[in-house]
């Protein structure tokens, strides 16, 4: 009978996932934004009734999903589930209480089932324009950075908040889309609801908070093992980032004493006078994945798993910043976490952690029309775009990984995909000139770095634009690991050859481009290790130069582009 049982609530377990994954995909499938339909810039998961996380979608990122994790008590706080009404959905985007700046939108749903609320379900979207500056670092105060969304109706027994849409369609550059990601956050948690419910019938069930108890507790119970079988210690890390005008300086302090794991980040870099700090919620939310991508990366992420792991953060540091100090670009630091946890976890755990690799994602949001260009750019410019406003999400390389080499222009840890180049340049006066591999961009190890890329931005007839740069690893590159050499730094540029900052607005004068060439990952292991058969491959592909196979590997190629095992085997000893 106890078997049973087991098997019924994996069975449970199983329909929940589908449920939260075919919620994710509702999202996608009707959002109007490209940084949804296209990229995936959300999450969506499901809560019991006191707003812990049962499970998320497959879908989404971990920074929206496990800040989200822990935002939902404040909805639960304003609005006590036994007072929440069947068509009732509730919404925020303060950075404080969710996922940590304006662009990201979160969605609540409660789900009724005979007459009671069952769950929750709730989704988080990344919303291209949330008025004010817009996305970027250059603000100096969160007031700056757009509207502020208390926790909120976002519709009454049914009926749409149309007050509340009427602030926001009137005070975004792109209503249009910014409305119509809001209905397809509300379609999403519909859909979970509809799931929910078929569920409770199949399996005869009242609610889930019994089987969710059992989720999350078996959850924790995995990761606590995990973290047993660790040896107990105290580890520490350091990471130098580029900052705005000034360095950034990570410092992390990893303790392991049973089943418990402790992160505190005294010692970091006190919050910067520009949009690049951290909320505690995502710096929480990046610390918990980073830990779990080492000791649990089988163990679903919900409540449990995220307990496990105590995050601090000194108030008013970099990590932990106060109202009002601007986070619009907070994912710049943030997404720089798992990295410096894989720092302290490679002490404990040396043959399960990567090298670094590029860390946060280099978006740039581009801006068009006159008011988007430096006064002087506008008048001597013979032509002008329309106006419009975008964002891309592009990526770096990963680190060499025990056994694996690292992965080329993957988004780790953020997950979002980058949009096609076809549905940028259909939808907006941008032109990408070039997108390739960075040749030479991956750290040279047994196992090597993943590349980063190169991409060319112009507009359609040499017109300027603007762009908030919101990069970082310009200065210090991502670190190889085990002696694997250090990856690329990454550069921006224009097309002639002008360096440009890697953070704030600036302007690309009339027939020029910006270039962005992204950092590659470290190499892990001895580089002349590596199998020559591999180093020749490599660079038959064209990612690395016969240069570098004889330089960082040892291998000697023949003008044929076959191994000379006699060379080599000299270059090696």
């Amino acid at each position: 009978m106890e078997d049973f049982e087991i098997l019924r609530k994996q069975l449970i377990w199983s329909r929940l996932i589908s449920a939260v994954e075919e919620q994710a995909q509702t999202v996608i499938r009707t959002a109007f934004s490209q940084s949804v339909r296209e990229c995936g810039d959300l999450s969506a998961g499901v809560f019991n009734r006191r707003g812990q996380m049962i499970a998320q979608a497959i879908t989404g990122t971990p920074g929206h999903v496990n800040a989200m994790a822990i935002c939902i008590e404040h909805f639960i706080d304003k609005f006590p589930v036994d007072q929440m009404k069947p068509g009732d959905i509730f919404c925020t985007n303060d950075p404080w209480l969710s996922v940590g700046h304006y662009h990201d939108v979160t969605v609540v749903t409660p789900a009724f089932y005979k007459g009671q609320v069952v769950g929750l379900f709730a989704n988080t979207c990344h919303i291209v324009d949330m008025g004010g500056r817009g996305l970027g670092p250059d603000s100096r105060q969160v007031y700056e950075e757009g509207i502020n969304i208390p926790i909120m109706h976002l519709a009454r027994e049914g009926i749409v908040n149309e007050d509340l849409m009427e602030i926001l369609r009137t005070n975004v550059r792109n209503a249009r889309d910014m409305e119509g990601d809001f209905y397809a956050m509300i379609a999403c948690n519909d859909e979970g609801t509809r799931r929910l419910i078929s569920i409770l019938k199949e399996f005869d069930l009242d609610d889930i908070e019994d089987v969710g108890d059992y989720i999350i507790q078996q959850s924790q119970d995995s990761i606590g093992t995990a973290v047993r079988n660790l040896p107990d210690g105290v580890y520490e890390n350091k990471m130098t980032l580029d900052g705005f005008f000034d360095p950034i300086h990570l410092k992390a302090c990893l303790t392991i004493k049973g089943d418990q794991i402790i992160v505190d980040y005294d010692g970091t870099s006190e919050a910067s006078i520009f949009g690049i700090n951290v909320v505690m919620n995502f710096c929480i939310a990046y610390t918990v994945f980073g830990v779990n991508c080492i000791i649990g990366h089988n163990v679903p992420c919900n409540a449990g798993s995220i307990n496990v792991v105590e995050v601090r953060a000194p108030l008013g540091s970099i990590l932990n910043v106060e109202r009002p100090m601007p986070v619009s670009a907070r994912h710049v630091i943030g997404q720089m976490l798992p990295d410096l946890v894989f720092g302290c976890l490679a002490q404990a755990a040396p043959d399960k952690v990567p090298a670094e690799g590029a860390g946060a994602m280099w978006n740039p949001m581009f801006r068009g029309g006159k008011t988007a260009i430096s006064a002087e750019v506008l008048a001597s410019s013979p032509t002008i775009t329309k106006d419009f406003d975008v964002i891309t999400f592009n990526t770096g390389g990963t680190g060499g990984r025990p056994l694996l080499d690292g992965m080329s222009t993957t988004a780790f840890p953020s997950g979002v995909r980058t949009p096609p180049i076809e549905a940028i340049e259909t939808d907006y006066p941008l032109i990408v000139w070039r997108k390739e591999f960075r040749e030479g961009s991956g750290g040279a190890g047994q196992y090597r770095g993943g590349l980063g890329q190169i991409l060319e931005f112009g507009c359609q007839d040499g017109a300027p634009f603007s762009v908030a740069a919101m990069f970082d690893r310009t200065l210090k590159a991502p670190k190889g690991r085990h002696g694997g050499c250090n990856g690329a730094v990454g550069i921006v540029r224009t097309d002639d050859g002008q360096i440009l900052k890697s953070k704030g607005r600036q302007t690309i004068p009339y027939n020029k481009k910006l270039v962005l060439e992204m950092p590659g990952g470290g190499g892990y292991g001895n580089p002349k290790l590596r199998d020559p058969e591999l180093v020749r491959q490599d660079v038959l592909d064209e990612l690395i130069t016969s240069q570098a196979a004889l330089e960082d590997y040892g291998v000697v190629l023949t003008q044929d582009m076959q191994i000379d095992k006699s060379a080599t085997q000299t270059q090696r000893s």
